[in-house]
């Protein structure tokens, strides 16, 4: 069969699986058989116990279910209102005021999270009631709990970074670290929305609160301490070399509840909620893991990654060029399937192509990691979406145009990194040394 047909009749498949309401994982392993039945004369089982058994026997992978179940005891706590508290007294004077406190409230818990739709729901549960008490606008409200929601994607330490390290053997570690300025640098970009939007629509901001002495606003920032003490926690003991990636995930698990006990956050009920919302997301990450590996290794068995690479390469793209096609690619991928799903499933593909065009590993993970951070903010799959649809009782349409000015600022972050590769690359290799 020609590899173009087979291609087509496979994504059939495969659209026609997840249509059918199976589950992802699922409906990706059913793809495998039929790639493996259908045009190869392997085993089918034998292929999926030893595809299956190679991608889930990964130390790696320990860190996923423990920085999973650290923002699930967060999640949980006081930390959120204390963090609102703690950053509100010095927000007051920047255009657009409180609104910051989404922004820089959902990067500080991304540095402790991991989880994108962890991040809103937890900043927004917060915020959005005390932001509309203070007469500020829904639409920005949203729109930036919306976007700044995926930066629990991009800030280390990062779920979906995990999966990618492991997918494509980069070292977590390294990633972490490239993490770091980009996520700062697109936490200031939504942050310039924001003033954009208070510039151009004054009206709709209300005014400032009875000004603070500096020593009163320092003061309120004692309620930051335990979250700065938790960040250096976690991040500093991969940074500073004393533990792995999943060994620092094991502290983060330790510190969140110390945190969450000290601050009343932690009882019987909470502690069983978490652990049983940890496990259970834990297992669909797992899931779709297994899942995609036995279809990766059916897309080996067929050709196809090496059949798409070599057609890459004769097309002779450049790297811009290709990562602008990707870009499209993604972005309409994220309408349909989850980010995790995204990358396990294409990993595979995709990966050859990008090396036979000789982008660095690396640089990838960080721009597959935007790009699937706008997959949180489109329709109709985009999980900020239905979690800020929930809190703030808006229809889909309403969110997912409050969040498009945030969609934008997201892709002018991937053409800044592409333009500038030393935002991702640079920390990594002042910190670790070259590769």
């Amino acid at each position: 069969m020609e590899p173009t047909t087979l291609a087509i009749l496979l994504t059939v498949c495969l659209f026609a699986f997840l249509g059918s309401g199976l589950w992802i994982g699922m409906a990706l392993a059913a793809v495998g058989f039929v790639a493996i039945e259908s045009f190869t004369t392997r085993p089918s089982g034998l292929m999926f116990a030893t595809s299956t058994w190679g991608a889930n026997n990964s130390w790696s992978l320990t860190a996923l279910p423990m920085f999973i179940w650290m923002g699930e005891i967060l999640f949980r706590s006081r930390l959120a209102e204390d963090m609102f508290k703690g950053l509100a007294p010095w927000m007051q004077r920047l255009p657009g005021r409180l609104l910051h406190t989404n922004v820089y409230g959902c990067g500080i818990f991304a540095a402790i999270s991991g989880s994108s739709a962890a991040t809103a729901a937890t900043i927004g549960k917060m915020t959005i009631p005390e932001l509309r008490r203070r007469g500020y606008d829904d639409f920005m409200v949203v729109g930036s709990l919306a976007g700044s929601g995926t930066l629990g994607l991009l800030i280390p330490p990062s779920i979906i970074m995990i999966v990618y390290g492991v997918a494509a053997q980069v070292s977590i570690a390294r990633l972490f670290i490239a993490g770091v300025v980009p996520g700062i640098v697109l936490m200031l970009i939504f942050s310039g929305i924001v003033m954009v939007y208070a510039w151009t629509q004054p009206a709709r901001i209300p005014p400032a609160d009875a000004p603070m002495s500096f020593m009163q606003k320092l003061d309120r920032s004692r309620r930051l301490i335990p979250t700065v003490l938790l960040i250096v926690l976690v991040l500093g003991s991969i940074y500073g070399g004393y533990a792995t990636p999943t060994e620092s995930a094991v502290l983060g698990v330790v510190g969140s509840l110390v945190l969450a006990l000290a601050t009343g956050g932690l009882t019987t009920e909470t502690f069983w909620q978490s652990v049983t919302g940890a496990v259970r997301t834990s297992c669909m990450i797992g899931l779709i893991l297994t899942g995609a590996a036995f279809m990766s290794t059916a897309m080996g068995l067929t050709g196809l990654p090496r059949l798409f690479a070599d057609w890459i390469s004769h097309m002779q793209l450049s790297q811009g060029a290709l990562i602008a096609a990707l870009t499209v690619v993604f972005i309409v991928m994220g309408c349909f399937i989850d980010g995790i799903s995204m990358v396990v499933l294409t990993t595979s593909v995709i990966l050859p192509a990008v090396q036979a065009a000789g982008i660095d590993l690396l640089w990838f993970g960080i721009f597959i990691v935007l790009v699937v951070e706008m997959a949180q903010i489109t329709p109709p799959v985009g999980f900020n979406l239905y979690v800020l649809q929930s809190l703030a009782r808006k229809n889909m349409g309403y969110v997912a145009l409050a969040a498009l000015p945030f969609f934008v600022g997201m892709i002018a972050m991937v053409v800044l990194v592409t333009v500038a590769p030393g935002l991702v690359t640079w920390l990594p290799e002042q910190m670790l040394g070259a590769k």
